[in-house]
């Protein structure tokens, strides 16, 4: 974050700029931000966007007073946010990206987010990148370098999980160093043994509901599960520190992990329907970074009015704000229109 030398003077800041993410249902400028309050030009806006050096640790100390900071899960993820109509010749950090929801490539901003639920339920983001395929890192860089991050915040995490394209060799054994447990999916030809000489298919093998243990090939002894999702089938493997430990693990665990890993997906739809990460005309890259940073951060503080019971859900403020108004046109107009 910018270090102030003096009393600020400017007349835009994060708060006025989530909330107006958290509150516009489409037109997310500088100018528009303006033509809502009049007093607020929208050189303004666009100066607060340009000037501001907020990092992913800003996040992460917004948030931890509100977790517990051990034997949590730690969810890691992409999403692509589109932007279709976005040269990204003239715009930093836009590039092309697969997309799970598009089932192809397609332009936008690709976010790498590291999610956290706690033993109490509580959840929010914890860390965060934006793809840069200038800086020549994998996501899978990005991955190792958010764990050593929030490690060192003071995050303790009894759990890591992800999806399979998080569960490459080099990630599985870096987190078997930092001696926590993980949950990852994995391709259906993901190579085990089962016994000692042969490797097979992990697709091939009968997997009771109570888990089979089998060696992954090059890392070490792995639970795997099995999980029936639309028409396929997906495999789960499942690691702790200790053997034994990792022998007793029960379905009712694996659910439970899986569970709280499915938070990151539910944060990805929020952000995107709710907090307007998607939706900014500007293109100069620290402004684009000030945009997502502020739409994370709506998001936290829908999360936080959750949790206190202000709100029952994230998707209530934005459903409920425009009612009064609606109301009040409808009301207005139905006899006009009626007779018209």
């Amino acid at each position: 974050m910018r270090e102030l030398s003096k009393p600020s003077t400017a007349q835009c800041d994060s708060t006025l700029y989530t909330l107006f993410l958290l509150s516009e249902p489409k037109y997310v400028s500088c100018v528009r931000l303006s033509e809502i309050l009049a007093d607020l030009s929208h050189d303004s806006v666009n100066r607060f966007l340009l000037r501001e050096r907020y990092t992913p640790k800003d996040l992460f100390d917004e948030v931890k007073g509100e977790l517990n900071l051990e034997s949590g899960t730690l969810s890691v993820d992409d999403s692509v946010e589109d932007k279709p109509y976005r040269d990204p010749s003239k715009s930093a950090l836009v590039d092309y990206f697969y997309s799970g929801k598009h089932k192809r490539p397609v332009k936008g901003l690709n976010l790498i987010t590291l999610y956290y639920s706690d033993p109490s339920g509580h959840s929010y983001p914890v860390n965060f990148r934006l793809y840069d395929k200038a800086a020549g890192k994998t996501k899978n860089d990005y991955f190792r370098e958010m764990v050593l991050e929030v490690q060192s915040w003071g995050l303790k995490p009894s759990w890591v999980t992800g999806d399979s394209w998080y569960s490459s060799l080099e990630n599985l054994k870096f987190l078997r160093n930092e001696k926590v447990g993980f949950l990852f999916g994995v391709a259906n030809n993901r190579l085990v043994s089962v016994e000692r000489g042969t490797s097979v298919q992990i697709g091939t093998l009968e997997i009771t509901a109570d888990g089979l243990m089998v060696y992954l090939k090059a890392f070490g002894w792995v639970k795997v599960f099995c999980a029936p999702f639309k028409n396929e089938q997906r495999y789960y493997i499942l690691y702790r520190p200790d053997l034994e430990a990792l022998k007793q693990l029960s379905r009712e665990t694996f659910k439970q992990v899986h569970s709280e890993h499915w938070q990151i997906e539910c944060f990805h739809r929020v952000i995107k329907q709710v907090c307007n990460i998607e939706r900014f005309y500007v293109r100069d890259e620290q402004a684009i970074r000030n945009h997502v940073f502020c739409a994370l951060r709506a998001f936290c503080k829908l999360q936080t009015m959750c949790i206190k019971g202000i709100i029952n859900n994230c998707y209530e403020i934005s459903r409920q704000l425009f009612v009064p108004v609606i109301r009040q046109f409808i009301l207005e107009n139905v006899e006009e229109t009626a007779f018209a």
